[in-house]
């Protein structure tokens, strides 16, 4: 007999879909009735075959809702049983940005309400949770500096040329499909690059998806910033305080202890710098004493997916 323990995780992910209030001053999550449960829920679904978490909870959302959204900050995981079987479901906080709801099979109604109103709709304590969570006001709700590490590009002992031009492994080339396919997600506006190929060519299939240009941004380079640390520091403050999500390509020199300055610790890792894997992408919004940090190691399948 198959114990609990034993079963595969299923793999959820889903919104805490939020807008500003029209009163001017807070904010109001939409909270869904599900017919086939007769509950009050926050939009979530499975994932399908080869998905990212952020994807699903997209896809979830807007299938369930009809809205279109932009991602934010993490929100909570939460965990349960489903019929004996472990079932994880993954949130992020997403901001509104257009639709209209049409009831569906999947939910048959819509209310726009108040945290405090959404959380006594709703009838699982664990999206009480979450709702909690979104309505946090000392962290923001949105990111705006998306820090991505370049793509695997190999050995440089075994590159002959300058290190400036050494390009993308295949493996990285996939690597920059992946983040081209996931970061849309998140909003951004621009797309910039510390000046080694393998930078450029990490967000360059990001940029084209995006119909933007990649822009060089010297000042996030390891020469550079080994030269002048706080260009880095300085330069990220700025897209931090902007009013729009821009992305930009670095390197494991240069992202870390900018993490570091901007108060990031070790991911759960005590007295280490922040990671930056090859491939990776810190979502990051605020400022400093109020900085939301999330990191994804990669945005390959996720492994509990079908």
């Amino acid at each position: 007999m198959t114990s609990s323990a034993d079963r595969r995780t299923i793999a959820a992910a889903g919104g805490a879909v939020w807008r500003p209030a029209g009163n001017g001053g807070g904010i109001e999550i939409a909270v869904v009735h599900r017919p086939r449960y007769d509950d009050w829920s926050l939009p979530k679904g499975k994932l399908d075959a080869g998905e990212h978490a952020v994807q699903a909870a997209c896809r979830e959302v807007v299938e369930e809702t009809g809205l279109t959204v932009v991602a934010g900050r993490r929100g909570l995981t939460t965990r349960y049983a489903v019929d004996g079987a472990p079932k994880r479901v993954d949130y992020w906080l997403m901001r509104c940005t257009g639709g209209e709801f049409t009831a569906n099979d999947e939910a048959d109604e819509l209310r726009w309400l108040s945290p405090g109103d959404a959380a006594a709709l709703v009838t699982h304590g664990h999206d009480r949770e979450v709702i909690a969570d979104a309505a946090r006001t000392d962290l923001p709700r949105e990111v705006r500096l998306l820090l991505v590490r370049h793509g695997k590009a190999g050995s440089s002992d075994r590159w002959d040329g300058p290190d400036d031009v050494r390009p993308l492994t295949a493996a990285g080339e996939e690597q920059a499909d992946r983040l081209a396919q996931v970061l849309p997600l998140f909003g951004p506006a621009a797309v910039l690059s510390a000046t080694p190929l393998r930078c450029r060519q990490t967000v360059a299939p990001l940029a084209e998806r995006l119909g933007l240009a990649v822009e060089q941004q010297p000042d996030f380079g390891e020469p550079e910033f080994g030269g002048d640390p706080g260009r880095a520091l300085d330069a990220a403050l700025r897209i931090l305080d902007g009013p729009a999500v821009t992305v930009v390509c670095s390197q494991g020199g240069t992202i870390p202890a900018v993490l570091q300055a901007l108060g990031v610790h070790g991911h759960g890792v005590t007295g280490l710098l922040p990671p930056a894997a090859k491939g990776s992408a810190w979502a990051l919004g605020g400022r400093p004493g109020a900085l939301a940090a999330d990191y994804y190691r990669d945005v390959a399948p996720d492994p509990d997916a079908p």
